[in-house]
């Protein structure tokens, strides 16, 4: 196969690879009903004037399905981190017991889990839709190789589209074992 044609499909695999990348931390952000250290991702905590992650200054733990605690490594970060949890408006009540932060993430009602669920799908179809730019790229890299056949032209077309039959499979069925975590009760 032709130099110009590989690297058009190896490009075109590293642009569908990050599409999948970018779902599943999205999907780390849709919580499915159990705590996990991934739900404060996104919390940033004043740390001497300057935001810092939560991660950066605290142990987050996870000691059962229902709660994190939260370990400041410096104990006057307590109230910060308190502070950037509430700021971060991720719908939970901290606890402050003056040692540690505790978390109880409170069960999903069904209207909840749905809403949740159409995230999901969202994230998905935004997911489709970098796969497919990937693909409309890498065509219109391939109609313009002026120095390759045009048997190679439509064989590494049909090679970019079998890569994006496949990516959109590998797509939905992440969707669907999310949606399966998220309509769990």
């Amino acid at each position: 196969m032709n130099e110009d044609i590989q690297f058009i499909l190896d490009s075109a695999k590293e642009s569908m690879d990050s599409a999948i990348k970018h779902l599943e931390k999205q999907f780390v952000n849709i919580r499915a009903g159990k705590a996990s250290p991934a739900m404060l991702g996104s919390v940033l905590v004043n740390y001497y004037g300057s935001p810092t992650p939560l991660s950066q200054v605290a142990n987050v733990n996870t000691p059962d399905g229902r709660t994190i605690t939260v370990q400041p490594w410096e104990k006057n970060m307590l109230q910060e981190i308190e502070k950037g949890i509430m700021i971060a408006n991720l719908g939970f009540n901290p606890m402050n017991n003056g040692d540690t932060i505790i978390i109880n993430v409170p069960p999903l009602t069904e209207e909840r889990r749905k809403d949740l669920a159409k995230q999901a799908k969202a994230a998905a179809e935004d997911a489709k839709i970098g796969v497919r730019a990937a693909r409309k790229d890498a065509n219109n890299e391939i109609k313009k190789s002026d120095d390759v056949s045009e048997d190679l032209k439509k064989n590494a077309e049909i090679d970019v589209q079998n890569m994006t039959d496949r990516y959109v499979k590998k797509i939905d069925d992440l969707f669907e074992n999310k949606e399966k975590e998220i309509m769990t009760v």
